[in-house]
């Protein structure tokens, strides 16, 4: 049974989250409905990470498997084809390997946020953005940010409904740097807690205005009490840049001539 490999992009603001629900538009949804649609085969769609609510994703990763063995660049055109309507899109197509796991085969996963720092609110970007109407000093931001980049316990940082067998992970990388008038935090690891990049954000936030500290961040890690987490940014500002995969499983998995 052949398996494929698709990188995907999407809006995330009219879907309840990637996971398939039983109420409530979500992207595996659309994305398992579209391709029962044109192949007859009804399969899961299994993601490299499960986003939120209002969660974007430029570089999303999944696999399935199909009884019937499709030239990968016809059904990247069927899968877009289909899709277009409900803003997914499919950007790669691969034949990939029968070992290979969208979730357990990643060795890394990049998110940036948004944060757009102007008095002005956002007409194009509204959904895309977190729009906070004040001045926020990136540097500060970046400096304290320094303090949890490394291997620590997260609770502080981990929502209350996180599934995850253990807070502590490693966080490869964590800068926020100035982009005109928006402010971008770019979080690298292995894997993430559930709500971490978007706490860890809401926390850089009170540094940005001046409110804490990076001593104070540091003492709020070292808690590990979610009560000491400042307050959690909205979904809007997250994107899932890219999910990346180790020697065995690497990036450009053979692909059809046409793409």
């Amino acid at each position: 049974m052949p398996r494929y490999r698709i990188s995907i992009e999407y809006d995330g603001t009219p879907f309840v989250g990637w996971q398939f629900q039983p109420k409530g538009r979500t992207v595996q949804g659309e994305i398992q409905a579209a391709l029962q649609r044109f192949s007859r085969e009804t399969v899961k769609v299994h993601g490299a990470g499960r986003t939120d609510a209002g969660v974007h994703a430029r570089g999303q990763v999944a696999h399935f498997d199909l009884v019937k063995a499709w030239d990968t660049f016809r059904l990247r055109e069927a899968f877009n084809y289909h899709l277009r309507p409900h803003g997914i899109a499919i950007l790669e197509c691969t034949d990939a390997p029968p070992e290979f796991e969208a979730r357990f085969s990643a060795t890394g996963r990049a998110y940036l946020y948004r944060i757009l720092a102007r008095r002005a609110p956002p007409a194009l970007d509204a959904s895309r953005v977190w729009w906070l109407p004040m001045k926020l000093e990136p540097a500060a931001m970046h400096e304290a940010a320094q303090v949890l980049v490394g291997h620590h316990d997260f609770t502080t940082f981990r929502s209350a409904a996180c599934q995850s067998a253990s807070p502590v992970k490693t966080l490869d990388r964590l800068t926020v740097v100035a982009s005109g008038e928006e402010i971008h935090i770019h979080a690298e690891a292995r894997s993430f807690l559930h709500n971490q990049v978007r706490s860890i954000v809401g926390s850089l936030k009170e540094v940005g205005t001046g409110r804490w500290s990076a001593a104070d961040l540091r003492s709020a890690l070292d808690a590990c009490n979610r009560a000491r987490c400042g307050a959690v940014s909205p979904p809007q500002g997250l994107y899932l840049m890219r999910v990346e995969y180790g020697v065995s499983h690497p990036p450009a998995l053979r692909a059809s001539a046409q793409s």
